[in-house]
């Protein structure tokens, strides 16, 4: 165990835990209140994060689990690659295989200096709406290999010594459907970690380089000391699950997770050995996508109030064989693996652990981020549209209560598109958005419902990208309580016929037809002997 017990008492280091995870809340306000696109302004897909000058986290804001739990591992890649990084520099990247995410998520890394001294980096990440690729949106539901999937951004840097490198942001333009959203949206993310730079060197100035960069290290050291005591809790063994997805979108073929799960004293190993090798379609997953599954299940599982930095998960050990889906190897196609993969790893995950923590885990949710993606001419100002979003469900039955309705589950913690902003801002309009009478699992504690969300193309042809699991099984319920009900999609042509559409899918919509997205529903919790509402 790591420990440096240096001198910062108690108090002061919960002062330093609250004003550094303040700064990174304040990141987000920015990054929301100056962005472009719906898909951040309103949703706010997109998280920030602050790490020490070894670029290990050290703080985050309560964004997106999928971003958090993924930077902790890819920003110190980031860094490397780029190797020197001077004041004033930003490093920009996408790359799944440095950045460890999907081409939609841009990220941006800065450093910290003070005095000459580097104390710190600060970071966001951002889903952008169109990132160029095969379909509008970025998330096809056919891609192969990543090369299709959009523009792909290595390590480099945005500017260099505080100058814009005008090159690379007109290569990025050039190769996106709405540049002028996406610049808009990268200045966001600009002014987001410039603010948060700003407030570290305050925090700096206040406390002193020294304490400051020492409290850095205490919280990590702090974190792991919480994590490794609630580990020691758990009875020691060898636990075993597994659980699949529906399909990869090329082949009916499920794709499957296996887990074997050590307790041992103070730390803990999920080994994935025996999960399906990586796939044509696009579910893979780079291994940062997995770590952030596995983190955010064990902070489900052990204690919601521990801090999560690095610290907190130096006791989790990790087995990810190379080549499955898991861990793919360059260059497997890996969009989904963000939205759908990291919710059945969830499932996964938290269905193994109800083995030896039945008190504190929850039934099976929604297990998919339903993501749908529509992009066309807009028949308004002719010019290129793309919209993106997950749509929320029904969270799995709690053991301390029923699952909530229709809100985003696990792996992502983004908002909905309100109507009036989605009609405002897109040639689009929202037939229906209600909840799925009848979903939900039932048991001692319900799970809850899912979403139906209906979407008419008015006056132009659009093409719509499909990504979403459960459609074929529904969350399990534990314990005792039932399962949820599996997702449906479909299509209705303007005379009324419903063509039901699969969970990965990319089509054509004619003008004044609608798809149609309705969500699963939660497993329930618990047995019951009577009714359950």
């Amino acid at each position: 165990m790591t420990d440096r017990r240096n001198d910062i008492d108690a108090i002061t280091l919960e002062v330093l835990r609250n004003a550094l995870e303040s700064v990174a809340d304040e990141m987000g306000a920015v990054l929301k209140l100056t962005s472009f696109s719906p898909n951040i302004k309103e949703r706010m897909d997109a998280s920030c994060s602050i790490f020490d000058c070894n670029a290990e986290l050290v703080a985050q804001a309560e964004h997106v689990p999928v971003h958090m739990g993924a930077m902790l591992k890819a920003v110190q890649a980031t860094v490397a690659a780029v190797g020197r990084i001077e004041a004033g520099d930003v490093v920009i990247v996408n790359d799944p295989y440095v950045g460890g995410a999907h081409l939609p998520d841009i990220t941006l890394v800065a450093p910290v200096d003070v005095k000459g001294t580097r104390i710190a980096y600060v970071a966001t990440r951002a889903h952008h709406s169109d990132v160029g690729g095969m379909e509008p949106g970025s998330m096809p539901g056919k891609s192969q290999e990543v090369f299709q999937e959009g523009l792909i951004i290595p390590a480099v840097k945005l500017y260099r010594k505080g100058e814009l490198q005008d090159d690379i942001m007109r290569m990025i333009l050039a190769n996106v459907r709405t540049p002028e959203e996406r610049r808009g949206d990268l200045n966001a993310q600009l002014a987001s970690i410039r603010v948060g730079a700003r407030r570290l060197e305050e925090l700096a100035e206040t406390y002193g380089t020294g304490l400051l960069m020492r409290g850095f290290d205490a919280l990590l050291d702090y974190a792991e000391r919480r994590m490794r005591k609630r580990l020691a809790e758990l009875p020691p063994g060898v636990y075993r699950g597994e659980d699949q997805l529906d399909d990869d979108g090329w082949s009916e073929e499920p794709v499957g997770i296996k887990l074997a799960v050590t307790v041992a004293k103070d730390r803990i190993l999920l080994d994935f050995e025996g999960s399906s090798p990586q796939r044509r379609g696009n579910i893979n997953a780079v291994a940062p996508m997995t770590y952030s599954a596995v983190f955010f299940a064990i902070k489900v599982m052990t204690d919601a109030s521990l801090p999560v930095n690095a610290g907190t998960f130096r006791p989790v050990q990790v087995n990810l064989p190379e080549g499955s889906f898991l861990n793919a190897r360059h260059p497997a196609a890996v969009c989904s693996g963000n939205t759908e993969t990291t919710q059945r790893l969830v499932d996964t995950i938290l269905k193994v652990f109800h083995q030896f923590a039945p008190d504190r885990v929850p039934a099976a949710s929604q297990g998919t981020m339903n993501l749908i993606g529509i992009g066309g001419r807009d028949p308004r100002n002719n010019r290129p549209y793309t919209y993106i979003e997950t749509i929320g469900g029904g969270q799995g039955g709690r053991p301390m209560g029923p699952g909530q309705d229709g809100v985003q589950c696990n792996m992502t913690n983004t908002m909905n598109t309100p109507i009036e902003s989605f009609e405002i801002a897109y040639p689009l309009r929202v037939e229906r958005y209600e909840l799925r009478d009848g979903s939900n699992g039932r048991g001692r504690n319900r799970g809850g419902l899912g979403i139906v969300r209906a979407l008419r193309v008015v006056d132009h042809e659009a093409r719509v990208s499909l990504q979403s699991d459960r459609r074929k099984t529904g969350p399990y319920g534990i314990g005792g309580g039932t399962s949820g009900s599996p997702g449906r999609n479909s299509t209705v042509a303007c005379d009324g016929r419903i063509t039901p559409q699969p969970g990965k899918a990319t089509f054509s919509l004619r003008a004044g037809e609608m798809v149609v997205v309705e969500t699963p529903g939660g497993g329930g919790w618990g047995a019951t002997a009577g009714t359950d509402d």
